[in-house]
């Protein structure tokens, strides 16, 4: 090969986010593609891409150059004022010196500066100057900006710094992007002079870099969008925004020796510099904290223990022999593969967390199938009694990590991390980075947020974007499958936001860390990997994403949050408040209600089975055994759900067990003759054709990302150790390897779903035989969830337990529990939140509050806030203290002034005359208000539960629509078991959402409830356009209905809506018995009778008590108007007890 003329040196990756379009591997690309055999990357202030870039430029035959583009502050206080931006400075590591001081200033930019990016100081950069070669920055350095400045004597004076600290290792850096007509850019025009001067008076080296952000000059005006999304810009604001041109693209190194042709140097430099920098980041073996001196012997003395303590307790699968030998051979292949300290670290965190009453699973993915791990008590599952298999997660015949999901309560997760922090050292523990991908749909949004279009175009051509799975296609994609998407483009600025979406769509926009992984090292973090602070947590994260940072020897260990833990504590703390204690990882799991709960398919908040789907391959496979729990978990994907209804057939004796070959059924037995879990693969091959467990755990692994190497090399092999083993027919032998690999690609890992059928378990017995404490534990972990509270609230009514209304003398912040009913939070009220609630239930104690200023005096309503104060009024949260909602609410600026003015005399100890502080602050007048009718006390109501809790606005129509034949959803639903019907049913709009069909036509989804539930319907175009009007939130309507119900879930299709009043009136007006406490009431009565209008006429009776308390009917001499809003009036008038239709 000949000896190139120039190198690149400076490069921009997509990790310089929002800012380099240039994909790692794209860039390695280019210079295999125009044989440049090295070259550098230098992201903007950081080496996210350090270990990948030197890994793949290795592996592709080039030699990787680490850098980093680092902004450099140089403004001392009072001097230079028209340099004000850190200007950029470019080092590149020489070697493992070089590559740790580029560690190290990544941490003085991000860890040292409280993790909001900055810059570092020209003190810091000297510091950290050896094994570094530092180029000067080009027109936009420090350099060349003193020099654009008209400061020559501060750019010589820096220079002479920078010379001192790396002496022959300082390059001034030259640029040249000419414009159409060969014109220098203004920033390299007034500065290159000036710095080739100061080069040779100073007998400094130049350099000639091109400072690469996108491949090919044609994508600029693309990555000019990109640096608008970046900047919060328009792409048609005028300069000087746009400080790159279309010349900072790869150019090839003939461009380059043109550009620079009376600087041959300034290019023969690069390649010395490459020479220079023969270093990369290569991958390290794991590297583990010391847990103790001898860890073999530490891991076996605590495995050991740990198995006898548990076989103290536990049934046993299998003899305490067969235990010992498991854990036996576990552990001679976790000491021979090196992993025993990692052992040793996760079960002392663990420990810890269960020492602190800190909820953790039983486990989680395939590290439940360790034998270790149950002695260990990492996991709760006892291996040998599910058929776990260890090879499926450490298998001695493939040398990989071994890796802990752990499950912790989502509340606490956090203490456990602190806990390991701190036995670890804060330094030498960290979260890993994850980056967010710029997808099609957001590529759009953002696109065309830049080119000012009108957010309905932008966001209508993003919703054109199909999506698949959980990710949108790709721009390309969806041009060629949308033809909507098609003919929008025909528009010239649709076109040109699709073409720069399209280049733009898969660059990183944005990092933050890993929800779950933390690594932890055996020295501070920083001497490993660079470093990264997201600006939202005060720990550490790796600069390295999870691939990555394995690579570089780090061990991932997660610390995931899982709510149903959080619903389990809370359950199991509210039983013990009456005396219940439970341990839940020990409640049999043979509870025939439990069973019964899952046959019945009353599983809403049962963890894994909520759904519809669940809920009906429950009711066909009538589970009786755990094992069914752990199958249905594996089958309910796309692909193995189609094996549903077979194993429900064969386990109910409606379908015979098919026999795949005598050698292996027994493997099959327990899925009723279907292959299900990923560890019934690995049996098969092991049993039938002679495989180790450890060769069989690789054959999976073929066999599940279609290795077809692989599988060439295994099928022989497979179809000889059948007939070698079992004397099996070739023939038959490769139909069952043809079945094992049709499964093994969606084959289930089994330790997973056994862990989480545990936790369903758990769930489900809670619920079968404590729900009231299980209700109220699943409220309290989505206590800020309006919409998942009003589901939990149907089925607390549905399991008949009474809900007590919030009220500030019997609620607290959270859901509790009294007398069987559930009572409900504070702090569930919309806006408010938990801890605003505490103050007013801690000022409370044991002691109810007497009166509005008893509360007021004790709980500081100030430090509340008024709007958490309207809500408890809203929803009745004061009724004990007085029952006029109306008069409460209006009273709450005078109230809460009231506690203020007590509470800062408390503070500022300002004892009155009758010994207490503020006791001679008067109480305010309450104001006179009648109170709300019942519909507005509903509506009140409803705006701060979110959902109706003491009634329903419908209850006043009912008995009339009952005699227009308008149905309950109740009724509908048990209907529609006996087939699809059409039927009338009434309800309360809550909520309307229009969309558009691929044919242009609007549609809608509506939200209604009615007294017995809530529930939604769909409506087409000619029935939305008719009844638009009638089906906006807060409307009452009757509708037509068509019903149909498809397992748990009840299909409505609406054919008509009608006024609910519209209806109501046709039903005539039934007579009214109304029943006073006092005579003074009929008088008020007659005043509102003869006030109303209506059409329906019906008679009044009057029960009043007479003096001796004896009721007497006064039947009134005219019929008057009758309808709902009337009777909703007479119901909320003083006086009145009752009322009712005869």
């Amino acid at each position: 090969m000949s000896t190139p003329r120039f190198i690149h040196l400076r490069t921009h990756t997509e990790h310089s986010l929002l800012e380099g379009a240039v994909p790692v591997k794209a860039l390695i690309d280019l210079c295999v593609k125009s044989t440049m055999p090295a070259v550098a990357v230098t992201d903007s202030n950081n080496l996210f891409a350090a270990l990948e870039f030197s890994v793949l430029a290795k592996d592709a035959g080039l030699q990787p150059i680490v850098g980093c583009q680092i902004s450099l502050a140089h403004d001392p206080a009072g001097q230079g004022e028209k340099i004000r931006l850190p200007a950029p400075v470019v080092l590149l590591a020489q070697n493992e010196a070089g590559y740790k001081n580029l560690m190290k200033l990544n941490s003085c930019l991000y860890i040292d500066k409280g993790g909001a990016l900055t810059q570092v100081t020209v003190d810091e950069l000297c510091a950290h100057s050896e094994g570094l070669i530092c180029l000067t920055g080009g027109p936009d350095g420090p350099l060349g900006r003193f020099f654009q400045a008209g400061q020559g004597a501060r750019a010589h004076a820096l220079a002479t710094r920078l010379a001192g600290a790396f002496r022959n290792r300082l390059y001034v850096e030259l640029q040249r992007h000419p414009g159409p007509g060969g014109a220098m850019p203004a920033a390299e025009s007034s500065s290159e002079r000036g710095m080739i001067e100061l080069a040779y008076d100073m007998a400094l080296p130049l350099v000639a870099t091109n400072d690469v952000y996108f491949p090919k000059s044609s994508m600029y005006e693309a990555h000019d969008a990109l640096i608008c999304i970046a900047e919060g810009a328009y792409i048609d604001q005028q300069q000087p925004r746009r400080r790159l041109t279309p010349q900072h693209y790869f150019k090839s190194e003939s461009e380059m020796a043109a550009l620079f042709a009376d600087l041959p140097e300034a290019l023969e430099n690069t390649v010395e510099i490459a020479h220079r920098c023969a270093f990369g980041v290569y991958k390290r073996a794991p590297i583990l904290p010391k847990f103790a001196d001898d860890e073999v012997n530490e891991l076996r003395r605590a495995a050991n223990a740990g198995l006898q303590a548990r076989l103290a307790v536990i049934p046993h699968a299998v003899t305490p022999q067969d235990y010992q030998a498991r854990l036996d051979f576990e552990l001679g292949i976790i000491e021979k593969m090196g992993f025993p300290g990692y052992f040793l670290i996760v079960a002392d965190f663990i420990k810890w967390a269960k020492d602190q009453g800190i909820p953790v699973g039983p486990g989680r993915g395939s590290g439940a199938g360790s034998l270790v791990a149950y002695a260990l008590t990492i996991t709760d599952l006892d291996p040998l009694r599910y058929a776990l298999l260890f090879e499926r997660f450490l298998n001695p015949e493939r040398v990989s990590m071994p890796d802990f999901d752990i499950d912790f309560c989502m509340d606490r997760r956090e203490e456990v991390i602190r806990y390991v922090q701190a036995k670890y050292g804060r330094d030498k523990v960290g979260q890993i980075i994850t980056f967010g991908a710029l997808l099609s749909k957001a590529a759009v949004r953002d696109v065309g947020r830049v080119l000012q279009m009108p957010y309905g175009q932008v966001d209508r051509l993003s919703k054109m974007i199909p999506v698949e799975g959980v990710k949108p296609v790709s721009i390309t994609k969806a041009l060629a499958d949308e033809p909507r998407l098609r003919e929008a483009a025909r528009e010239e600025v649709v076109a040109r936001l699709l073409n720069y979406g399209a280049q733009l769509e898969g660059l990183y926009r944005n990092a933050s860390t890993h929800a779950a992984g933390v690594v932890i090292g055996d020295r501070p973090l920083d001497e490993l990997v660079p470093l990264y602070q997201d600006p939202k947590s005060d720990m550490p994260a790796t600069q390295f994403n999870m691939k990555w940072v394995e690579a570089a020897g780090l061990v991932k260990f997660d610390f995931l949050g899982l709510k149903t833990l959080t619903v389990i504590q809370s359950a199991l703390d509210l039983l013990r408040l009456r005396g219940v204690d439970i341990d839940i990882s020990l409640i049999p799991l043979d509870d025939k209600p439990s069973y019964e709960l899952y046959a019945s398919a009353k599983t809403v908040a049962v963890f894994q089975v909520e759904s519809s789907g669940m809920m009906d391959a429950l009711r066909r496979m009538k589970p009786t055994c755990i094992e069914d729990i752990v199958a249905l978990v594996a089958l309910y994907r796309p692909g193995p759900m189609e094996n549903i209804p077979t194993y429900c057939e064969v386990k109910n004796g409606l379908r015979d067990l098919e026999s795949i070959h005598p050698t292996i059924d027994h493997i099959l037995a327990e899925t009723q003759g279907i292959i299900v879990y990923q560890e019934q693969v690995m049996q098969i091959a092991q049993v039938m054709a002679g495989y180790s467990l450890g060769g069989a755990d690789l054959l999976r692994r073929a066999m599940g990302k279609k290795i077809a190497a692989e599988m060439a090399k295994e099928r022989p092999k497979f179809v000889e150790g059948a007939a070698k083993t079992h004397n099996v027919p070739k023939e038959k032998a490769g139909e069952v390897f043809d079945l094992l690999e049709k499964f093994a690609n969606y084959g289930f890992n089994k330790s997973h779903a056994a862990a989480y059928a545990v936790v369903s378990y758990q769930t489900a017995y809670l619920k079968a035989n404590y729900p009231v404490e299980f209700m109220a534990g699943v409220m309290n972990c989505d206590i800020h969830l309006t919409d998942k509270l009003a589901v939990y609230k149907r089925e607390v009514d549905k399991l008949g337990i009474k809900t007590v209304a919030p009220c500030v003398n019997a609620s607290l912040a959270t859901f509790t529990v009294r007398d069987g009913a559930v009572v409900y939070a504070l702090g569930a009220l919309k806006g408010v939140g938990v801890e605003a609630m505490k103050l007013i239930t801690e000022a409370r104690g044991d002691k109810a509050f007497a009166t509005l200023f008893d509360l007021a005096r004790r709980a500081d309503l100030k430090r509340v806030g008024k709007r958490p104060m309207e809500m408890l009024a809203r929803a009745g949260g004061f009724d004990a203290l007085n029952p006029n909602r109306a008069q409460v609410f209006e009273a709450l600026d005078a109230l809460v002034a009231y506690s203020a003015a007590i509470h800062e005399a408390k503070s500022s100890n300002q004892v009155s005359l009758f010994g207490e502080a503020g006791a001679d602050i008067p109480e305010p007048r309450l104001p006179f208000r009648d109170d709300w009718l019942p519909i507005e006390r509903l509506t009140h109501e409803h705006q701060a539960i979110g959902f109706y809790l003491s009634g329903h606005p419908l209850d006043d129509y009912m008995p009339a629509l009952r005699r227009r034949e308008v149905k309950t959803l109740t009724e509908i639903t048990a209907l529609a078991e006996r087939g699809p019907l059409v039927a009338k049913l009434a309800g309360s709009v809550s909520s309307k959402q229009e969309k558009k069909s691929a044919k242009g036509n609007r549609f809608a989804f509506v939200q209604l409830s009615d007294p017995t539930g809530l529930y939604e319907v769909t409506v087409f175009s000619d029935t939305l356009e008719a009844a638009r009007d009638n089906l906006e939130p807060g409307k009452n309507v009757v509708l037509t209905v068509e019903a149909t119900l498809e397992g748990e879930t009840l299909k409505l299709l609406a054919r008509a809506a009608q006024p609910i009043d519209q209806v109501a009136d046709q039903a005539g007006a039934q007579d009214l018995r109304i029943h006073l406490n006092k005579p003074e009431a009929v008088g008020s009565l007659a005043a509102l009778l003869t006030r109303v209008e209506g059409r329906n006429r019906a008679r009044i009776i009057l029960c009043v008590p007479d003096d001796q308390g004896r009721e007497i009917d006064l039947i009134l001499p005219n019929p008057y108007p009758v309808n709902a809003q009337i009777k909703g009036a007479i119901k909320a008038m003083q006086g009145v007890v009752l009322v009712e239709e005869v």
